[in-house]
């Protein structure tokens, strides 16, 4: 396994990384250094940790998002092959419930950037 080292909001940290998969590292550091960044610069949230939650946060966010959005793409590409309730997404109570949940912690700290 390769080591990298890397920079996230100033901060240095070695990742381990297997054979070939820097480029993937690298982009994943840069999401999440763009995120926290962002979340710092807008000056309401100054400690680290609660930074690093709440970038991790939008970014699972987006995540739900785009997979849902893939999900929808995909059932009406293929009608009468996805599986029951794959046409809306927002049947799921697992995935509503977790919405909720996201919704209700990011509330805390205020608006999402």
């Amino acid at each position: 396994m390769k080591q990298l080292e890397v920079q996230i909001m100033g901060q240095s940290y070695l990742l381990g990384c297997p054979e070939g998969g820097e480029s993937s590292l690298l982009d994943a550091v840069e999401r999440v250094d763009s995120a926290m960044c962002k979340i710092r610069d807008a000056g309401k949230v100054r400690a680290r940790d609660r930074i690093a939650v709440l970038a991790a946060l939008n970014l699972a966010s987006e995540f739900s998002q785009q997979s849902a959005a893939a999900l929808r793409a995909s059932a009406s590409a293929t009608p009468g092959t996805a599986s029951p309730g794959v046409e809306d997404a927002g049947a799921d109570p697992r995935l509503g419930a977790l919405i909720e949940r996201l919704d209700s912690a990011l509330s805390v700290d205020g608006q999402l950037l």
